[in-house]
């Protein structure tokens, strides 16, 4: 049957990536370890808590779940928010679909720089939004220059920034970030949804300085709460009423709500796993080396590896052997390359060993 599908999005495919639970998962960059006993005894009793009021609309702004937000936030960064200044959704994927609805949209274009998170040029199809594509170094890195050349060239109404950048895992000076603001009258979302793991501060320093500054963050990564789905923004108060205006009606669910400020309330926890990770990928980044291959420096909890002549083929080798990667060698200056997420030690050692009997 022959759909009336826009033309923009004919031919297109949606962003997917397997799901088979019987293999080592290490392919979407989630936090390995599940939420302790206690943790899930305390969502528990918080969702039977809400259960009573379901036949309710949940509140529509969230507000208590933000304030909860702005104080992690706020603790994390040494930098005071507001509630006013957050926003939260279903994921980062909805807060940047939001933003690209809010700012973006037919007649207006955004900005990125690739290879970087696939999401954000279907996002801006999906919402209308022309897409400008400008190159990374050689090394993955974007420099000052490079960035606001771009952005002179192009005049974008949105650039998106990645800071660590997904599937490469590279980090970003902030001078960037200052830079790309001053040299545009547009928006500029920095998407952080890997910052937990990444020693250098945050873009929400910059914040009082660039009033078209946004950062996006997300639960689903270092909180190990990626089911919950639940993404949030730090920005002006301005910019937040500004995605009020696109956001369906109750778009957080109650439980979703109750449930992330269930896990804001274990913090210490929940990203207490985050070293353990870290060790993991240290150790997957000595052992793929070891090997005579390649990993490109990362910040964030997984890492690129390679080059490999026939990356579909030597992804199929692993997953033969029951571990599950990312083959990211079809995106935009990623030829030859394979991406793979730091897992507990027993899902590392597995790793390993099957690397080993592919590697020649």
């Amino acid at each position: 049957m022959s759909l009336p599908v826009r033309d923009d999005l004919q031919g297109k495919q949606p962003y997917g990536a397997p799901q088979l639970p019987e293999a080592i998962q290490l392919n979407v960059n989630e936090n390995p370890y599940p939420p302790s006993p206690a943790l899930v005894a305390a969502l528990a009793q918080a969702v039977a808590l809400a259960a009573p009021t379901l036949h309710r609309y949940p509140d529509r702004e969230a507000v208590a779940l933000r304030e909860a937000l702005a104080a992690y936030l706020t603790v994390r960064t040494g930098l005071p928010l507001e509630v006013e200044q957050v926003w939260a959704a279903n994921g980062s994927n909805e807060v940047l679909q939001q933003v690209l609805q809010a700012f973006g949209g037919p007649g207006r274009t955004a900005l990125g720089f690739e290879p970087s998170y696939s999401m954000h040029p279907l996002l801006a199809s999906g919402t209308g939004t022309g897409w400008v594509a400008e190159r990374r170094a050689e090394d993955f890195t974007l420099d000052v220059e490079r960035a606001v050349a771009a952005v002179e060239r192009h005049r974008p109404d949105v650039v998106f920034l990645t800071r660590p950048n997904n599937p490469t895992g590279t980090g970003m000076d902030l001078e960037v970030v200052d830079a790309v603001c001053r040299a545009t009258d547009g928006m500029v979302l920095v998407d952080e949804a890997y910052a937990e793991f990444s020693p250098a501060p945050s873009a929400i320093w910059l914040l009082p300085d660039h009033p078209r500054l946004m950062v996006s963050r997300t639960m689903s990564k270092a909180f190990a709460m990626a089911g919950t789905r639940l993404g949030y923004l730090a920005a002006s108060a301005e910019v937040v009423d500004a995605l009020r205006l696109v956001r369906l009606p109750y778009h957080l669910s109650a439980l979703t709500q109750v449930a992330a400020r269930t896990a804001l309330a274990h913090t210490g926890e929940l990203l207490g796993t985050v070293e353990a990770v870290v060790r993991q990928r240290d150790r997957m980044i000595a052992g793929i080396r070891q090997l005579g291959l390649t990993v490109v420096p990362t910040q964030a909890n997984f890492l690129l590896f390679g080059p490999f002549e026939n990356p579909p083929a030597t992804w199929q080798a692993l997953l033969d052997e029951g571990v599950l990667v990312r083959d990211v060698s079809g995106g935009p200056g990623l030829t030859g390359w394979l991406r793979v997420n730091a897992g507990t030690e027993s899902e590392t050692s597995a790793f390993l060993a099957a690397l080993a009997t592919v590697v020649p």
